[in-house]
C-alpha cells in the first residue's frame, strides 16, 4: 500500500512547527524588535515543536541556542514582524541543521564505484538500494550491478532481483548458503570484468544492533573499499535512530545518509537528529515506495517544506518530469492542422495528470496556507474522478472517441454501463470535454501547459475533483 503523507506529510513535523509559528507571528505583531523578553515564549514554543517531533534532546538544546544567539536584539527589517524575522532565523538554522544545500553522491573512483549500503533490517535497504540504482543510471547515465549480502533473511535475495529489474539495473546472482564475503568479492570481480560503472552492495540488517553484523560489514567495508558508505534510516524511527546511527558511525566510516519513508505520518526528528550524531550529510530522501520516489536531499528546500513555504522548485520539477513534450508537440501540431481535438486527446491529458505522481504528492510541495485548502479527502476525490473518466472514455469504441458527435441516448446508456457509472457523469465528461474542445481552437497550438491552466479552472474540472474541487496548481 502506498502511503499518503496528505496534510502530515508535507513534510516531517511541518504541520506541528507551521501552528505553533503561526500563533507565534500573530502574538508578536507590532513589536519592532526581538528581545530577550519576547524571545523566551517562542523559543519554548520552537523546543516543544522539536521535542514533540523526536528530535533527540541535545540536538534540540543546540539548535534553540542557535536561534537565541542569533535572534536576540536584531532589528526587524522593512515590513515582515519580529514572529516572521524569527521564522527567517529557524530556517537558516534548520537548513544548517541538516546540512546547508545539496551533497551529491561521490561517484569519483577507478570504475566500478563500490556503494555499500547500511543500516537495520526494516529500514528499506533493499527497496532503497534499487531507487539509487534507477537515479544513477537516469539522472547520472551510469552502468549499475546490484548484488545482495544478505543471505539470512528470506526472500532478500529473490527481492532484490525483482526491484532491480523494476530500475533497470543489472542483478549478480548470490545464494543463501554463500558468505557475504564472497558474494561481495565475486560481484567486484564480475563488475570489473564487464565494465560496470557502480556497484551497488545491499548487505544485511537485523532487527537490533549486534556485534556479529558490524564485525560482517567491517569486513565487507574492508574487503570492497566502498567510495560510498551510505547509512539508510527510517525516518518513523524517532529517538531510536539516534543510538542506530551512533553505533553505525562508530563501526564505520560513514559518507552519507539516506532516508526512508518520508512520506509516511511520522513526526520526523530523525532528519534533523542523525546529521547531526553522525556529523555526515543526509543525501537522499525516500518521498514514496515506488521506485523512482527517491530525491536528492536539498537541506534549504527541505526546511522550507518543514516549516510549511512548500517546495515549489520540486513541485515544477515533478511536473516537468511528468510532461510529455513529444507528445504535448504533436497535439500542438494536430489542433493547428485544424485536425481538431477528440476524446482519445482529452484522455492523453488525464494519463498525463496521473504521471505527475498524483494530485497528493503534487499539493505536498505547495505552501501549507494553499495545500490546506485541499484536504486528503479532496485529493482522494479528485484521483478518483480521474480514474472514472477514463473508465467512460475507454468504454467507448475507436469511432466514438474520434467522433464525440456520435453520443446520442442509446450509446451513452451504453458507455455508462461499461463504466459503471450514471449516464449523467458520461454527460458531465463530455461538457467538460466540449469546454477543453472550445480552448483548443483558440488557442493554436498554444502548447500543453498553457492548457493545463486551463483545465485547473474549468467549471467542474477544478484539478479533476468535480465541482469545488481543489484546483490544479498551476
Amino acid at each position: 500500500m502506498t502511503r499518503r503523507g496528505g496534510q502530515q506529510g508535507i513534510s516531517f513535523m511541518a504541520t506541528a512547527l507551521t501552528e505553533k509559528f503561526s500563533r507565534l507571528v500573530k502574538t508578536m505583531s507590532g513589536q519592532a524588535r526581538i528581545t530577550e523578553s519576547n524571545v523566551q515564549d517562542m523559543l519554548r514554543e520552537v523546543r516543544m515543536a522539536l521535542l514533540e517531533a523526536d528530535v533527540a534532546l541535545p540536538v534540540v538544546r543546540d539548535f534553540v541556542a542557535r536561534v537565541k544567539e542569533k535572534s536576540l536584539g536584531q532589528e526587524v527589517l522593512g515590513s515582515l514582524k519580529p514572529g516572521q524575522a524569527l521564522v527567517g532565523i529557524v530556517n537558516r538554522e534548520l537548513a544548517a541543521t541538516m546540512g546547508e544545500g545539496v551533497s551529491d553522491i561521490n561517484l569519483a573512483a577507478q570504475p566500478p564505484a563500490v556503494i555499500l549500503m547500511a543500516g537495520l533490517q526494516g529500514a528499506g535497504k533493499t527497496t532503497t538500494t534499487a531507487k539509487l540504482a534507477k537515479h544513477l543510471i537516469e539522472k547520472r547515465k551510469k552502468k549499475v550491478l546490484t548484488v545482495s549480502g544478505d543471505v539470512y533473511r528470506p526472500a532478500a535475495i529473490e527481492q532484490l532481483k525483482m526491484v532491480t529489474k523494476q530500475a533497470g539495473a543489472e542483478w549478480f546472482p548470490s545464494t543463501p548458503d554463500q558468505k557475504p564475503l564472497d558474494i561481495a568479492r565475486a560481484a567486484l570481480d564480475h563488475a570489473k570484468r564487464h565494465f560496470f560503472d557502480v556497484l551497488l552492495v545491499d548487505t544485511a540488517g537485523r532487527l537490533a544492533i549486534d556485534e556479529v553484523l558490524m564485525s560482517e560489514i567491517k569486513q565487507l567495508h574492508g574487503a570492497l573499499d566502498p567510495v560510498e558508505t551510505l547509512f539508510v534510516v527510517d525516518a518513523m524511527q524517532g529517538q531510536d535512530a539516534i543510538n542506530t546511527a551512533r553505533a553505525f558511525k562508530e563501526a564505520l566510516p560513514l559518507t552519507g545518509i539516506i532516508l526512508t519513508k518520508t512520506d509516511g505520518d511520522s513526526r520526523g526528528g530523525a532528519a534533523l537528529s542523525v546529521r547531526q550524531v553522525t556529523g555526515v550529510p543526509i543525501k537522499f530522501a525516500g518521498t514514496s515506495e515506488k521506485i523512482d520516489g527517491l530525491e536528492v536531499f536539498d537541506a534549504e528546500r527541505h526546511a522550507g517544506r518543514i516549516l510549511g513555504m512548500g517546495d515549489i522548485v520540486a513541485l515544477v520539477e515533478q511536473v516537468t518530469a511528468g510532461v510529455d513534450v513529444a507528445a504535448a508537440q504533436k497535439l500542438a501540431a494536430k489542433v493547428k492542422s485544424g485536425a481538431g481535438f477528440d476524446l482519445n486527446d482529452f484522455l492523453g491529458q488525464l494519463q498525463q495528470m496521473k504521471q505527475m505522481g498524483g494530485l497528493s504528492s503534487l499539493m505536498d510541495k505547495l505552501p501549507q496556507q494553499m495545500a490546506a485548502k485541499a484536504t486528503e479527502a479532496d485529493m482522494t476525490r479528485a484521483e478518483r474522478d480521474i480514474r472514472r473518466k477514463e473508465g467512460i472514455i475507454q468504454s467507448m469504441t475507436p469511432l466514438e472517441r474520434r467522433k464525440p458527435e456520435l453520443l446520442k441516448a442509446t450509446r451513452k446508456r451504453r458507455i455508462a454501463a461499461g463504466a459503471g457509472v450514471q449516464v449523467q457523469e458520461v454527460n458531465r465528461l463530455l461538457n467538460e470535454f466540449e469546454q477543453m474542445q472550445g480552448m483548443m481552437k483558440k488557442m493554436k497550438g498554444g502548447g500543453l501547459m498553457k492548457m493545463m491552466k486551463k483545465m485547473g479552472g474549468m467549471k467542474g474540472m477544478g484539478g479533476m475533483g468535480g465541482p469545488g474541487g481543489p484546483k490544479l496548481p498551476f
